[in-house]
């Protein structure tokens, strides 16, 4: 008798655990990536410009999406600590040494064909938008406030 409710538990769980996959954010590379481990410090130096070529000499190419998407919101505050608009700052600063920001692109679809075609090329898209032109480099967790929007993402 007992057995029916802890397995109507688990269901729930294993439901919950696919529903957070999809909403993960999938770090992609080109099918043939750059070789760097794409830890979350690593993946914060190459999206902060301080790290600009990988093991073999070949030069990286961060990209980010518009600084109001939902989705670079929360790659912001997985990797970033911060919303893109609190990096003004550090971008500015930046500028004046020679080093600009990342390449903006205005769709998961642009980011995903300019990955493709971009040797170093490392950007991000919702889990659920990943197809066999990229590979997948790292996932990483969806911060909760930023949960329901990239669900929405996934949804349409």
């Amino acid at each position: 008798m007992r057995v029916r409710p802890m397995l109507a538990l688990l269901g729930l769980l294993y439901w919950g655990a696919g529903a957070q996959a999809e909403e993960a954010i999938a770090v992609i590379a080109g099918v043939t990536p750059p070789h760097i481990a794409f830890g979350r410090r690593n993946l914060r130096d190459i999206f902060l410009k301080r790290i600009v070529i990988d093991q073999d000499g070949t030069a990286l190419v961060p990209l980010n999406l518009a600084p109001g998407d939902p989705l670079r919101i929360a790659f912001s505050l997985a990797v970033l600590g911060k919303r893109p608009d609190g990096l003004e700052r550090y971008w500015t600063e930046r500028y004046f040494h020679g080093v600009s920001p990342p390449y903006v692109v205005h769709s998961e679809e642009a980011m995903l064909r300019f990955v493709t075609e971009t040797p170093g090329a490392v950007g991000y898209v919702a889990l659920c938008r990943v197809d066999d032109r990229v590979k997948v480099v790292a996932r990483l967790p969806v911060p909760r406030k930023m949960a329901r929007k990239i669900h929405e993402v996934c949804a349409h």
